[in-house]
């Protein structure tokens, strides 16, 4: 992972995201551009596996809408944040324009999960949930499948370790989820 100290504007990041598109991109609320490499067959085939449960479990509840690890939000401090799987309520998600829905919506997920690859830093994953959280993110998940262990952060609650864990709840965010975890490990 790069990191580069270059504020850029909406249209800048999306032009250099789109002419480079063997590489992902964020940026922190500070406008320093991350740059990391596409991820690895085990890493894309666990993001499948959790974002199928996700949206499996959505479009049967029609709670909200369920997104890929592709899709880009700003959240409230500035930052550009791309989560392996995010989840809005609906009522959020239907008071953004539809211009705000095709670009990169200006909000923070309800929930989120990041998955750690080899490429990635704990600690840098770390300090991103705790970002979601401070940014508006109800509940979060960052998971490990090499350690099988998982944190979950909630918003106004100390983060939680859990050793091995084969499934997750949603809790009262996604009332009725439950994230199995044995084909992710």
């Amino acid at each position: 992972m790069i990191t580069l100290k270059l504020p850029l504007t909406d249209e800048e990041f999306m032009r250099i995201a789109s002419e480079n598109e063997e590489w992902w991109f964020e940026s922190t609320k500070d406008g320093e551009l991350v740059i990391m490499p596409p991820t690895g067959g085990n890493t894309g085939r666990r993001n499948s596996k959790i974002t199928t449960q996700l949206e499996l479990w959505n479009s049967v509840n029609n709670l909200g809408e369920a997104f890929d690890s592709s899709t880009m939000f700003v959240l409230p401090n500035g930052a550009r944040r791309s989560p392996d799987a995010a989840w809005i309520k609906r009522d959020r998600w239907n008071n953004l324009s539809l211009e705000q829905q095709d670009k990169f919506p200006p909000l923070c997920p309800d929930f989120v999960i990041e998955l750690v690859s080899p490429s990635d830093s704990i600690e840098q994953l770390q300090q991103k949930m705790q970002e979601y959280l401070e940014n508006g993110a109800v509940l979060g998940w960052l998971i490990d499948p090499t350690t099988r262990r998982v944190e979950v952060y909630r918003h106004g609650h100390n983060k939680e370790i859990l050793e091995s864990p084969i499934t997750l709840s949603g809790e009262d965010v996604l009332p009725g989820f439950i994230l199995n975890l044995q084909p992710i490990y």
